[in-house]
Formats: C-alpha cells, structure tokens, sequence
C-alpha cells in the first residue's frame, strides 16, 4: 500500500513540474517578443554615390521609417546603384534599395545585365522619373529625333543608364552608332563642354528635371530639346515595359523656363525590398512612406516629382504582399 501511494505520490510531483517548467519557456518567449528582441529589425538601405539623387533620398527616409515599430534602425549605405543594390539584396547585404525600372525588369526576369540569374526583389512603390532629355545645339540642324542622323552625339558612359537610353532610342528610329558622324562616352559635365566647344552637336542626359548640366549649357550657349514623341515612343513603350510618357513643362522656372512643352520619355524610380521582409513589416513601411510622401515636410525635389496615389501601379516588379495590402486596403491599385 505504501508503494502503490509513493508511485502516485510522485506521479503527481512530475505532472506539476512539467505544468511549471512549460509555464516558464512560454512566459520567455512572451517576455521576448514584448521587449521587441524577435519583433524589430535592422535595416541596410541599398542607395548610390553621395553626390546624385538616391543617397539623400535614403537619408530622407531614414527617420520616416526607424518610426515604425517594426524597425530598430536603418543604415543608410552608398553603393554603385541600381545594379549593386539587387545584387546586394540577393546576398542578403541590403533588405531594401532604390533602383531604376530597367535594371529592375532585367533582374525579374533575367535578362540584360542579370542575363539568365532572375533575382526575386518585391516593390514597395515607384518614385520619380529619370527622363530621357536629347539638347542639341540650336545651329547643329536638329529639330526631330531623326535628325541625329549623321551627327556627332555623346551617348553617356560606356554601359550607364545614359548610353542605355541612348541605343534604345536609336533603336526605336531604326538607327544604330554607325549612322552618327562621331560617338562620344561622355558623362554629363563633358559632354555640355564638348558641345560649348563645337565638338558635339548633341548629347543624351537621363536624369531627373532639371538637370544641371544642361542648366548650365542653358546660360551661355542657344540649345533645343530634341523631342521623343509620337510612334518612336510608342515603340519604346511597346518595346520595354519601364517606360513611361513624360512632358516637361512650359513656363516653369525650375525646370529650364521652356517657351513649349517638350514630350519625351523617363524610366521610373522605384523602392524594391527583399521578399524576406514580414508583412506586417513592409505595409507598415509603405504607410509611412505614402503619408510623408503627402505632408509638408519633404526636403528633397524629386519625392514631389510623381503622383503618390500612383505608387503602386504600371511597376515592373511585383509587389511585396506588404505594400500591396496598403495600396488594396486604400483602394489605390489600379
């Protein structure tokens, strides 16, 4: 009898300790996640070199998104760009980057500079346009895109954006390099003093409006905007997805006080993430960057330059479930 009452003795006292010991692992794990040590992440933001557009933008956003509750901190990092950042992603070296919609479509889909490596990046929204902007010297004889025919033209870098943009268009007008007297792989800055110097009739500038290069060629030598209109847009558009319309203005002080409108076309901006990222995570990201995006409190030119209720629309990535529940939830998807 006193055996049977010792076995049933600890039998219990087994049974209680087990309830106390799982008592206590659920109440760490509990205690973990209210303190914020597995519901917070650190975050690299993938940008491009201190001197252009992407960089300041990154610090920009910086505060905006270590406002989230999902968030610890956001490293803002210089890189190469579009390029560098989607493969930083894929390493796992970024979380998140601005990128432009060529290299992107390349990526999605492995072609171009991803030539058979497709790499899943996931939007969060697109931003402004670089626009394609073709300045001729207003004596050189071009007045329509055709016209560079037989000119001497600086295309961009070898293998940037600019030169990019550059073969695409003349692609678009049945053209390659050898229809061009002379080719220059000028960057900005050369190509404007190649043309002060008579020794361009015309160069390529992708960018964003304005661009002060051309700003500057503006002050001291007559140009005119070459447009891309008509049925050389519409191939370039039927031809490459990332691709949009784009006119700037007339009459418009900061971007060059044109006497007319001049219709061309940009390649759009945009913020990819790594598909990794929570749910929870990207659409409370997206929120803050669509509200900021709408306050009086944005510091730099090119966040005001696109339409943010039109963010999550016409991208050539697909967006990360997060982004696409705001845009769902607010009735902003197209």
């Amino acid at each position: 009898m006193k055996r049977k009452l010792a076995v049933m003795m600890a039998l219990a006292l087994f049974m209680i300790l087990g309830a106390c010991g799982t008592g206590d692992t659920s109440g760490d794990a509990e205690g973990d996640n209210s303190e914020g040590g597995s519901g917070e992440q650190s975050l690299v933001f993938g940008t491009g070199g201190t001197s252009g557009t992407y960089y300041p933008i990154g610090g920009a956003l910086k505060p905006i998104f270590e406002e989230s509750d999902y968030v610890s901190n956001v490293t803002v990092e210089s890189t190469g760009a579009s390029v560098a950042n989607i493969q930083n992603i894929e390493d796992g070296l970024n979380q998140m980057a601005i990128v432009m919609s060529d290299v992107a479509y390349d990526a999605v889909n492995g072609v171009g500079k991803f030539d058979g490596n497709q790499i899943d990046i996931q939007a969060v929204g697109g931003l402004y346009q670089n626009v394609v902007q073709v300045v001729a010297l207003k004596d050189s004889g071009i007045e329509d895109i055709t016209d560079l025919k037989g000119k001497r033209v600086g295309v961009g870098k070898v293998g940037s954006g600019v030169e990019e943009s550059a073969k695409k268009v003349l692609e678009a007008i049945g053209m390659t390099y050898d229809d061009l007297a002379k080719v220059t792989h000028t960057g900005y800055a050369d190509s404007v003093q190649e043309m002060k110097n008579g020794n361009l009739d015309a160069a390529f500038f992708t960018s964003g409006v304005p661009n002060s290069n051309i700003t500057d060629i503006m002050q001291q030598t007559e140009v005119v905007f070459v447009e891309i209109k008509g049925e050389v847009a519409d191939k370039l558009l039927d031809s490459y997805p990332f691709y949009k319309t784009y006119t700037i203005p007339a009459n418009d002080e900061v971007k060059y006080n044109l006497d007319q409108p001049v219709e061309t076309v940009g390649i759009q901006n945009m913020i990819v993430v790594s598909p990794d990222l929570s749910e929870d995570l990207v659409y409370d990201l997206t929120k803050r960057l669509y509200d900021y995006l709408g306050s009086e409190e944005i510091s730099i030119n090119a966040l005001t330059e696109f339409d943010r209720d039109q963010m999550g629309n016409g991208l050539v990535a697909p967006l990360h479930p997060g982004a696409e529940k705001f845009y769902e939830e607010n009735g902003l998807l197209d």
